[in-house]
This record gives structure tokens, C-alpha cells and sequence, in this order.
């Protein structure tokens, strides 16, 4: 079992997917993709996080469709690809890898990429936007005066990298086995709401 977690900026969708990674004993795969795409690949780990998540302008390489054809299993990518596809390319093998195994995987258009998996489970965590501004206050540290900023900046980005990178459309309810509005429940009991819809799928 595979779970992928897509989020607003401050539905608590990261820390969610931690404490449920926790919960069921398996591997936890956020920013550690980052970690592992510039080991894996020798590129630049501070331009690998400056770039993470964000879509390049071009209409390059709609993937996952043509990501063999990019790159070997050593990592060799063409280097006139940018920076943004590397990386997409690289963290799209990644992705594959780590999932052969049980885990969480937050972001980075996991979702899409494993959407061939039958035992995928693939959930978008969304909240109320009051809620979500006093998520970002409290565990950010964001000023009031930014934190709108921020949310619509981050979103964006977030809605540009998936619709970019694949054929659907980030919060798509119909991309999704599951969305839950976080800012109704809390952390721990989203947490516990998506371990009772995985016993209900018989997953766990």
C-alpha cells in the first residue's frame, strides 16, 4: 500500500502525512525526495530545493509519458533539459522506487505517477481558508500581513507544477480517492478518520 497526499498551504497536509506514516509503521517521503533526487542524480541540492515544485514556462515533456525516453537507470539526464524537468524526471523514477515498499508520499505529482497502482491510495487535504491563515500564523510563523500572500502563492505554484506535469487537474476531486477538509477535524483526528477508511477498504 501507497498512500500520496496532495495539499493546500496550511491544511496541516505534510504533518497529517507524517503522524499517519507513524501510525501505520511505514516510510514517510517529502522533502527527503529533494535529498534523495540530488544524491541520486549529482545535481546541485540547493538548486534542487529552489526549483522543487515548480513547473518550468516551456511545454516540455507533458510526463509521465515520456520520462523513459529522458533519462537511464544511472540518472543520466540530457543536461539541455531544465533544471525543473531534471528534477521532475529524477523524483518521478524516485517515486517509483520508494514506492515498492509501503509509505506516505506528500507531493510532487506522486498521485499521478502511481496512478496505475490498484493499491494506491491518493487523498487531497484542503481546509477553510480562516483556518488554513491560522495553520500558517501558528506553525510558519508567517505574519497576518504576508499570509495570504503566501497561501495564494504557494497554491498556485503547487496547481502549476500538477497540472503541468500530468493530464489532470490539482484538486480535482475526481483525481483523488479521498479529500478532507482538515480545518473540521484537526491533525490527529484526520489522522485517525483516514486509518478507519483504510480499514473500511480492508488496506489495513
Amino acid at each position: 500500500m501507497v498512500i500520496t497526499i496532495a495539499r493546500q498551504f496550511g491544511s496541516g497536509g505534510r504533518k497529517i502525512g507524517k503522524k499517519l506514516a507513524d501510525r501505520l509503521g511505514i516510510a514517510f517521503y517529502d522533502k527527503k525526495l529533494i535529498t534523495l533526487a540530488a544524491k541520486e542524480s549529482g545535481l546541485d541540492p540547493e538548486v534542487v530545493k529552489s526549483v522543487d515544485e515548480k513547473a518550468t514556462n516551456s511545454l516540455l515533456y507533458a510526463l509521465s509519458l515520456g520520462a523513459a525516453a529522458t533519462f537511464d537507470s544511472t540518472f543520466h539526464i540530457d543536461p539541455q533539459i531544465p533544471m525543473n524537468d531534471r528534477l521532475f524526471l529524477v523524483q518521478h523514477d524516485i517515486i517509483k522506487k520508494v514506492a515498492a515498499d509501503p509509505c506516505v508520499i506528500v507531493g510532487r505529482c506522486s498521485d499521478y505517477i502511481l496512478r496505475e497502482r490498484r493499491d494506491c491510495v491518493k487523498l487531497f487535504i484542503y481546509a477553510d481558508i480562516d483556518d488554513r491563515v491560522d495553520y500558517a500564523m501558528q506553525v510558519y510563523r508567517i505574519p497576518e500581513e504576508k499570509v495570504m500572500g503566501v497561501i495564494s502563492r504557494t497554491d498556485k505554484s503547487r496547481e502549476n507544477y500538477y497540472n503541468y506535469y500530468s493530464d489532470g487537474q490539482w484538486g480535482d476531486p475526481g483525481n483523488y480517492d479521498l479529500c478532507i477538509n482538515s480545518g473540521k477535524l484537526g491533525v490527529d483526528k484526520t489522522v485517525d478518520f483516514i486509518i478507519s477508511y483504510l480499514e473500511l477498504r480492508g488496506m489495513v
